[in-house]
């Protein structure tokens, strides 16, 4: 069963340096072992989706410029996140303020060809059916 995500879950991107912490804000008012659930639309660059520290991504245009720069050698940039929609999946049965919850192996693609990913849900008792 997979396990219900909350605010400060911690997430990765393929093609970033370091891990991050997922920001679910309490809109809902829903909480989940005393932390805000988050829901398949908490994917806001920025707001719900931290930077990963430096991005490796040569379809991020400032990864290409400055390894273009560096004569070929691959040169990471600072990390800014393009998520490209909602995560998938979400919970099929469960609902926090008519959006499917976030679960731990759900996934979100960021416009420079990275996949972010749940390393930790956040949350150890609560499992979602």
């Amino acid at each position: 069963m997979p396990q219900a995500a909350v605010s400060t879950a911690v997430v990765k991107c393929t093609f970033g340096m370091a891990p991050s912490s997922l920001n679910a804000l309490p809109v809902t008012r829903v909480t989940i072992e005393g932390k805000p659930a988050a829901t398949i639309m908490d994917m806001a660059p920025g707001v719900n989706i931290p930077p990963f520290g430096m991005c490796t991504s040569l379809s991020n245009p400032t990864v290409a410029a400055a390894t273009a720069a560096a004569l070929g050698v691959l040169t990471p940039m600072p990390c800014v996140p393009v998520s490209s929609g909602p995560w998938a999946p979400g919970s099929p049965q469960v609902l926090i303020g008519k959006k499917p919850a976030l679960v731990s192996g759900s996934m979100c693609i960021c416009a420079w060809g990275g996949v972010i990913e749940m390393a930790f849900p956040g949350t150890v008792r609560t499992t979602i059916g």
